[in-house]
Order: C-alpha cells, then sequence, then structure tokens
C-alpha cells in the first residue's frame, strides 16, 4: 500500500506539469499530426476525431473517446464492460454469476460448452476493427486481489488510408484472498483491415490466442464461520476449502476472416457484391486435481463421488470447428440491400478414448456438419435502420432463425428500437456428451433442441432510459445437481444435464436515469425481471440496482478533472446457481438464497491530458453489514478491497 500512495504522489505532478498541453482532447478533440514538425511554413495539417474509428463485425462504428464519466467507471475492470447483471467471483479472472438472464447470448450452432469459463474469453463477434489517422496507443493498468496486476495494452495504426494493423494483448495474475484461487490469464488478439483504393474490396482479419488458468478451491466448507463474523477468519486463508490443489485451464485459437467484393466496376444505384466469412477455432479446456479426498472439518469426503482414478485426475475435452459462409448481395440505394447466403458449420468434439462401465458406453467424440440457407434485407435511410434476416438448416439437424430488428432515431438523443428473435437451437456439446474421472460425471445424451422466442424493445432520451425484454423457452437445458438426501448429507456434489418440458416465461424491465444538479449528479439504474414457471428452473433476483451519487469538477486551473462519488450495488435475495469446476458451468440449485446485501464502492477518479487515473475503495461496508455476501451458495464475494488503475492513450 506505501508503494501505491507513492506512485501517486509521485505520478500526479509528473502528469500535471510534464504532458504538453494539448486542448479539446475528448470526444470533439482535433490531434495534431506529424507533419507539423517538418514544415512550420505550411498550412497545419490535423486529424478530427471522426478519423479514428473503431468498427465491429456488424459494422456498427465508434469514434475514440479520451473523455472521464460514470460509465468509464463502471467499465474499468478487468472485462473493460459495464458489468451491471453479473456478479464477480471474489478474485479477478474468476468466473461471474448472471443476475441478469437478458445478457445471456445465444447460438443456434451448437457450442463448446463450459459456459462458466468464458466470461472473459473473446468471441469473434467482439473483436474490434480500426481505422485511425495516426498510430493510437492505449494502456490499460489495475491492480488485482493480493498479489499481482491486470494489464490490457491496444495498438493500432494505419500504414496507408487503405490497410490498418492492431495488435493487443491483456493479461491478468490475481492471487486472491482464499486458499487455491490464483488466476491467470492471457487475450492475444491482432487485427488488419484492408480495402482498395477504388472501395470496390473489403476485408477485416483477426487472430486470437486466449488461456484462462483458475485454480479452483469448490468454495468453503465453513459457511458458519463466515457468517459469524469471527475475527479469527477475517485472514481468509483461515477458511477450509473442498480442493486444495485443483485447477482448470481453457485456452483458444482462432483465425477469422470477413471480406466481400463488388462484381460491378463503379459504385452505382444499384450494386452486386460477392461476400464469405471464414472461422477456424480450436478449443481446450482441462480439470486438473491431484488429490481426490477433500478434508471437511477432519472427516474424508468424496467432493464428486467416485472416481475411477485415486489421485491426479486429468479430464481433458478437445473441440475445433469449421465454418464458412458465402452470400450474394444485391444493393439498391432506394430499396436497401438483399443478402442470399448459404453457410457451412463443421466441428468435432472428442475425448482420447470410449467408456465402457456399468453396462454403460460413453463415445469419445461428437461431430456435427451442417448445412444452412437464408436471407437477409437491411435498410439504412434518413432516420431508419432495420435487418431482418432467417436462416434454416437444410441437412438432418433442425435448426433455424428469424431475427428482426428496426431503429429509429428521432434526433441523435432520442432514439427507439425493436428486436423479434425466433430460435431453434441445437444443444451446447458437453450437454450431450462428456467424459471424466468422476464415475457420475460421464455421460451420452440426445437431447431435443431449444425454442427460443425473444421480444426486446428499449428508447433512448435525455430524460429516461429503458429496456424492455420478454422471452418464451421452450425445451430449456440446464445443469442441476443431481446428489442424493444421502449424498448432500456427507457433501458430495453431483452435476448433471437435463432438459425442462414445460415453457419459461421470463420478462424484464430496466430502467436508467441520471438526474443532475450543478456539479452533483445521482446515476441511478433498476432492473426489474420476473419469471413464470411451473419448477425453479431459470432462477433470477427480481431487483437489481445500481445507484451512483458523485461529485465532478475541473482544479488546478482545468489542468485536472475530478470525479469522485459512491456507488451502491444490490440485489434480491433468490436461488442462485452454484458453480462446479469439474464442468466449468453453473448448475441449478434450491438449498440456499443469496442476496439482500448492499455493496457500497467509493471512488475517486481523476483525468489529467489523455490519462485517467482510478482509485476505489471496493465494498468498504464490508465489515459493518454482516458476513452474508456471496457470489454463489459456497463463495464468498469480495472483501473490502482498495484498487488503483489507470488508463493512459497516446498519439503520434
Amino acid at each position: 500500500m506505501r508503494i501505491l500512495f507513492l506512485f501517486c504522489f509521485l505520478a500526479v505532478p509528473m502528469l500535471l506539469f510534464s504532458q504538453k498541453n494539448i486542448t479539446n482532447t475528448d470526444t470533439a478533440s482535433k490531434y495534431q499530426s506529424a507533419s507539423d514538425t517538418v514544415n512550420k511554413q505550411k498550412e497545419q495539417k490535423v486529424a478530427t476525431v471522426d478519423m479514428y474509428r473503431f468498427i465491429t463485425l456488424e459494422r456498427d462504428t465508434t469514434y475514440i473517446d479520451t473523455s472521464l464519466n460514470i460509465q468509464k467507471e463502471y467499465s474499468h475492470n478487468y472485462l473493460r464492460k459495464d458489468i451491471f447483471g453479473l456478479l464477480p467471483f471474489a478474485n479477478d479472472g474468476q468466473t461471474y454469476n448472471t443476475l441478469q438472464y437478458g445478457l445471456t447470448d445465444v447460438v443456434v450452432f451448437p457450442e463448446f460448452g463450459f459456459k462458466a469459463k468464458h466470461f472473459n474469453f473473446l468471441e469473434a463477434n467482439q473483436i474490434r476493427y480500426s481505422s485511425v489517422a495516426t498510430p493510437v496507443t492505449e494502456l490499460y493498468f489495475k491492480t488485482t486481489v493480493q498479489k499481482g496486476q491486470s494489464v490490457d495494452a491496444f495498438i493500432t495504426l494505419n500504414t496507408s488510408k487503405n490497410l490498418n494493423f492492431s495488435i493487443a494483448y491483456r493479461g491478468l495474475r490475481s492471487e486472491g484472498e482464499y486458499i487455491n484461487q490464483l488466476s491467470s490469464t492471457g487475450n492475444f488478439r491482432f487485427t488488419t483491415s484492408y480495402n482498395t483504393k477504388n472501395k470496390r474490396y473489403f476485408a477485416n482479419a483477426h487472430y486470437t490466442y486466449q488461456d484462462i488458468l483458475n485454480e479452483e478451491n469448490g468454495g468453503i466448507t465453513t459457511i458458519n464461520d463466515f457468517e459469524s463474523g469471527d475475527p479469527n477468519y477475517d485472514n481468509r486463508q483461515r477458511f477450509e476449502v473442498y480442493l486444495n490443489d485443483a485447477k482448470s485451464f481453457l485456452k483458444g485459437k482462432r483465425i477469422f476472416v470477413d471480406h466481400n467484393f463488388r462484381i460491378n466496376t463503379k459504385k452505382g444505384d444499384n450494386n452486386a457484391y460477392l461476400a464469405h466469412q471464414f472461422n477456424y477455432e480450436n478449443k481446450f479446456f482441462e480439470y486438473n486435481q491431484a488429490t481426490v479426498p477433500s478434508a471437511v472439518g477432519g472427516a474424508i469426503v468424496d467432493r464428486f463421488g467416485d472416481s475411477f482414478a485415486n489421485s491426479g485426475i486429468n479430464d481433458q475435452t478437445r473441440y475445433n470447428k469449421m465454418y464458412n459462409r458465402i452470400g450474394l448481395i444485391y444493393e439498391n440505394t432506394t430499396l436497401g440491400k438483399f443478402q442470399f447466403f448459404a453457410d457451412d458449420f463443421r466441428s468435432n468434439y472428442y475425448y482420447n478414448q470410449i467408456l465402457i462401465f456399468d453396462a454403460k458406453t460413453v463415445p469419445s467424440f461428437l461431430s456435427q456438419n451442417i448445412n444452412s440457407a437464408g436471407g437477409q434485407y437491411e435498410y439504412r435511410k434518413n432516420n431508419w435502420n432495420g435487418i431482418f434476416s432467417y436462416s434454416r438448416s437444410i441437412t438432418n439437424q433442425s435448426l433455424s432463425n428469424l431475427d428482426a430488428k428496426l431503429k429509429y432515431e428521432l434526433t441523435d438523443e432520442i432514439q427507439f428500437a425493436f428486436q423479434y428473435q425466433n430460435i431453434n437451437k441445437l444443444p451446447n456439446n458437453n450437454y450431450n456428451l462428456h467424459q471424466s474421472s468422476y464415475v457420475q460425471y460421464n455421460w451420452s445424451n440426445d437431447f431435443k433442441n431449444e425454442k427460443i422466442n425473444t421480444i426486446k424493445a428499449n428508447a433512448i432520451s435525455p430524460w429516461l432510459d429503458a429496456e424492455l425484454q420478454f422471452s418464451v423457452l421452450n425445451d430449456h437445458l440446464y445443469f442441476t445437481e443431481a446428489s442424493t438426501a444421502q449424498q448432500k448429507t456427507v457433501n458430495t456434489q453431483i452435476v448433471a444435464p437435463a432438459q425442462y418440458n414445460s415453457t419459461i416465461n421470463y420478462v424484464s424491465i430496466k430502467i436508467s436515469r441520471e438526474l443532475k444538479l450543478g456539479k452533483f449528479a445521482l446515476d441511478n439504474t433498476v432492473l426489474y425481471q420476473k419469471t413464470e414457471q411451473q419448477d425453479a428452473i431459470l432462477n433470477v433476483p427480481e431487483i437489481v440496482t445500481r445507484n451512483t451519487f458523485y461529485y465532478s469538477n475541473f482544479l488546478f486551473k482545468k489542468a485536472l478533472f475530478l470525479q469522485t462519488g459512491i456507488s451502491l450495488n444490490y440485489f434480491s435475495s433468490y436461488y442462485a446457481n452454484e458453480y462446479n469446476p469439474v464442468i466449468g458451468e453453473f448448475f441449478v440449485q434450491k438449498d440456499k438464497q443469496i442476496g439482500n446485501h448492499p455493496n457500497l464502492d467509493f471512488f475517486i477518479n481523476a483525468k489529467i491530458q489523455r490519462t485517467r487515473i482510478y482509485l476505489k475503495a471496493e465494498h468498504f461496508n464490508s465489515a459493518l453489514t454482516g458476513n452474508d455476501f456471496y457470489a454463489s451458495p459456497n463463495n464468498p464475494s469480495r472483501d473490502f478491497t482498495i484498487r488503483f488503475g489507470l488508463i493512459w492513450n497516446f498519439f503520434n
């Protein structure tokens, strides 16, 4: 801590007085180009903010923003995004419990699974491509829990107007407060964008390599000792945990290309394009546990039941997929854009052996070969923006996706959006096949498709932001606790996949509103959600809220912009899902509720030129409001922690 404050003491004056005074560095800023120093006699050249673009796979474009506002406070975390609706575990780099069902991504093709391990795994649609007038660098840093650090370094440049490269690496190492809780992760990504001078050919491509290592302690065994507030356990290392030497490891590589070619030589009122998308990816999940028996209160416990191995468990699951999509596009400047496409999806999910035991056979692989065809209509004109698409499998597997999105911009500040989606989705692979050294964690199934109907509507205005979602789920797949009553008495946790044959109705309303009075502001986000179901399968808290009261002002003749305040995070009690490290998934449980605990954070943020500094006291009320704060029924959430971080942007 003394080193941290010494760093702040030395860094702040340096930033205040040593940086070159460049005005207008926020969203509406202009940046000096390198040519300014070449010839002072020539007219000064500047690059405007709209020359620094970041583009998603769906062609949504944002511009560089070095301002400091309350949204930047919310996104200064390991995931680099607002995590409202996600409940983090005690250590950075661990998984998150999902408070808001609407945050769950649904993909029609069968995925690898092990979803609890994928919160900080960057998927293809999360990669951004760049186009910048001058080289841009962004450095992110934040302290972690106990020993370690979290960094994210990004650099991008255009070698010409037509060709861009970017390279980035996000790394984390965090020891954690509890026994066997170390996190060590890395996300490397490289992107390139290219277009010909006549704008006839466009291409975006990226390569990623990601690895996520977590020591897995299975949660604490003595919940009563935690909730008692006994000062002997203020050192969290004194708590007994189920697993002292277990760990899980997820890694993956991906090569991705998305490109299109205009058939007609010159762009006019009518244009034809040939489009192609390629995605090759492989993933690997491993669960290791050197010592099989667990010690709970002096008794020996088989935490996950009987095992084929007495020690040295090493479960490995492998997966690869190759996806190709080819499309023909017709564009009319009046009517919009029409696309007809066909895709080919091939995947292999496999183990190294076939298991045969108790007259039961568990195969070693699960292969998929799916072909689909469909169409898409896109309309962008004036204040209207709409995309309507439909695809359906033409092979034996039943798969379909109808997605309709419509957006209307009344003004720059008032927008309305509507979406309807009807999905017939194939199960993820780990529902249908799993092999493990633990006897009861082996299965081979043939589940039906999940059917999901969703309606979403949202409105953005200067007065209120509102989101509404209504979903109907049929044949919902989930993991459930399959332990018998006798197994529960000896702390044995058995988890198995299941399919719910009845209908689940889900509705949510989220409202956001910021109230300002002079230099003070109150930012509020409230989520209400409700489920209708015969059995407690899809469990969510009815109320999730975040309220932030803060003060903002310029200091030192406007050389420093200060922002300080308090945030309240709260969710009502509910039967939260529990995390199981063997399968890397959350499962439904009906024994313990968590929630109804206020979480207060105090923060001081500052902006000096293009540097943003963050200092936060997280959960400072933990010692005052009782030890009833959990991320899952057996895993306490984060204690009082002081964190320091910064984001530093450089422009050439």
